[in-house]
């Protein structure tokens, strides 16, 4: 759980599976469906995924040389990328990519002759500039493809950021070595329990310490936390447990609650349902002054931000439509879709202010990367 301001920004449910996001296997393609693009992939138990057929070109085979087309019976490297939902099954892919706290280093396409190294674009021109020259980076491109992550931008020098990309990028070569010998349904690599990622996926200026009471998780974040100099507190007090401390009960409450309440009076009444997420502003206890369009300005304003916390916080994804309060001047509409983009901006998932509709709702979109959290609490 990630807090600040004493509001939750993120929650990670630790999740125990055979079948992790992140993990590469050996899979057997079981069958292939033409008219929808798909190649069905098992990777051991009867675990069938999901596995796009754009994506055959990309493939590492390892029981026969690879030609233009996949084929059933085919043994090839796939790593998941999104665990199943509801009817879905889970997605696989054939770029693999090994992460770490600042860098991702994954396989270059076939396709792709040349690389150069990637940056996140949360980064600053100046500094996407800076780590697209560094030669040390540049000679793993030669390879690999390499991603800059955001948090690189925390680092008061280059040391951390290129003794990981180059770590990243052994595994990988050692990893593809070592394919054709594994037998299939082999896990050639398993990721970093949910909580570990957790730590290394947020952004590094949103906390400043990472507290546990749990010792296995202490000993498991203590290298982690130590290369990337990330203050880590063991907590230890039988009277007051930490899940009280931070009144964990009552706030995951909240993030599952159907109406959220704001400090103006307002208040959010938040509707998942299978096609969308639907979002209602009211103005509920606050009063109006003598500008209305300015007071409803105030109070959609402040539900934008309460709504940016939430899909977060919920991990809540796909089309989401909000209906804030209406008002007159389409000056204050447009003020007020910028400021929903700038919201959005600051979510390390990819996430949108579309438009307004006609029927004056406002139409966002944010990438599924994982179930919300109602649905992991299920």
């Amino acid at each position: 759980m990630l807090i600040r301001d004493n509001q939750i920004l993120s929650v990670q449910v630790q999740r125990e599976t055979d079948h992790a996001v992140g993990n590469i296997y050996v899979g057997k393609v079981q069958n292939i469906s033409e008219n929808i693009g798909a190649a069905f992939v098992d990777l051991g138990g009867d675990y069938l995924t999901f596995l796009p057929l754009t994506e055959a070109k990309h493939a590492f085979i390892t029981n026969r040389r690879p030609d233009d087309r996949l084929k059933a019976g085919d043994e090839l490297l796939v790593q998941l990328v999104k665990e199943p939902m509801k009817t879905k099954l889970a997605g696989v892919t054939t770029r693999l990519s090994l992460p770490g706290q600042y860098a991702v280093v994954g396989m270059r396409p076939v396709s792709e002759k040349e690389s150069r190294v990637q940056v996140s674009s949360k980064l600053s021109v100046k500094q996407q500039e800076h780590f697209r020259c560094l030669e040390a980076l540049q000679a793993i491109v030669e390879k690999h493809s390499l991603i800059v992550r955001t948090n690189a931008a925390t680092l008061s020098e280059e040391t951390p950021l290129l003794t990981e990309a180059e770590n990243l990028s052994q595994a990988l070569t050692h990893l593809l070595e070592i394919a054709p010998t594994r037998t299939c349904y082999s896990c050639l690599y398993r990721s970093k329990p949910d909580y570990a990622a957790f730590v290394e996926n947020a952004y590094r200026d949103e906390y400043d310490e990472v507290i546990t009471d749990l010792r296995e998780v202490y000993d498991a974040l203590a290298d982690l936390c130590r290369e990337a100099d990330i203050p880590l507190r063991f907590y230890e007090d039988s009277l007051l447990p930490l899940y009280k401390l931070y009144a964990v009960d009552s706030r995951m409450q909240e993030l599952l609650a159907r109406k959220v309440w704001l400090k103006s009076g307002g208040y959010l009444v938040i509707e998942p349902t299978e096609a969308l997420i639907s979002i209602d502003v009211n103005t509920g206890k606050c009063e109006s002054g003598r500008d209305k369009d300015e007071t409803f300005l105030r109070i959609n304003r402040e539900a934008a931000e309460m709504i940016a916390l939430h899909l977060r916080a919920r991990n809540l994804s796909g089309i989401i439509l909000v209906d804030f309060i209406n008002m007159k001047s389409k000056a204050n509409e447009t003020a007020l879709l910028e400021y929903m983009r700038d919201l959005l901006k600051k979510d390390p998932i990819p996430a949108k202010a579309l438009d307004m509709t006609r029927l004056g709702l406002m139409e966002l979109t944010r990438k599924k990367i994982a179930p919300s959290l109602a649905e992991q609490l299920r």
